[in-house]
């Protein structure tokens, strides 16, 4: 059976994971009321889950269970987010790019099912602007899926692949290095060339 995916209702809700109820319950009456089927520019489903989210956020003992499956939600996708960056510093669109679909392409790898990311979701785990979320889109490397959430493609792993994305560097750079007589040397943009031990003592 499929996993539901997991709906950020503090995100839906667009309030803090610390709001009162007080906060909370305001903030529903508001959105509800654009969002209300009745209302011609409403949106049924939207409204459904802003409902949902309400019913949970605002009964105590529904958000504190709530609560530690939100906690586990960010710890996994955080930890996609790490993967996918493998901590390395990024100063130019260009790595961050590569970065963002090297998410897109961890987050299918490991949860085939619900390949899915939202584009929010997806800036606020990168720290960018979500404008270069929909750049991958237009590029044709991420789709939007049915459930409304964004996910690569063929041609997205395709591009992954053929730059070479080095999602965990450092594991890498353990495979790469051996007892039998390389060196490993670090070169541009962090690719690891090795060199045979005996040819650099010839060139010594």
């Amino acid at each position: 059976m499929i996993e539901a995916p997991f709906i950020d209702y503090y995100e839906l809700m667009q309030v803090s994971p610390n709001a009162d109820e007080d906060t909370i319950q305001r903030i529903f009456r508001h959105l509800a009321k654009k969002c209300h089927p009745d209302n011609p520019q409403g949106d049924p489903e939207r409204f459904r889950l802003l409902v949902e989210a309400n019913d949970t956020l605002t009964k105590p003992e529904a958000r504190a269970a709530y609560d530690l499956k939100y906690q586990k939600f960010w710890e996994t996708k955080w930890k996609l987010a790490s993967d996918a960056s493998a901590g390395r510093g990024f100063s130019d669109d260009k790595d961050v790019r590569e970065r963002l679909l090297g998410l897109y392409y961890v987050q299918r790898r490991s949860r085939m099912q619900n390949p899915g990311l939202g584009e929010m979701e997806a800036a606020r785990l990168m720290r960018i602007p979500i404008e270069l979320v929909e750049y991958l889109r237009e590029k044709g490397w991420i789709e939007r899926l049915d459930n409304g959430l964004l996910a690569i493609t063929a041609l997205g792993v395709d591009e992954v692949e053929k730059d070479r994305l080095r999602l965990v560097p450092d594991r890498l750079l353990t495979a790469r290095s051996s007892d039998g007589g390389t060196d490993d040397v670090r070169g541009e943009r962090g690719l690891v060339r090795s060199f045979p031990t005996e040819a650099r003592e010839r060139q010594g």
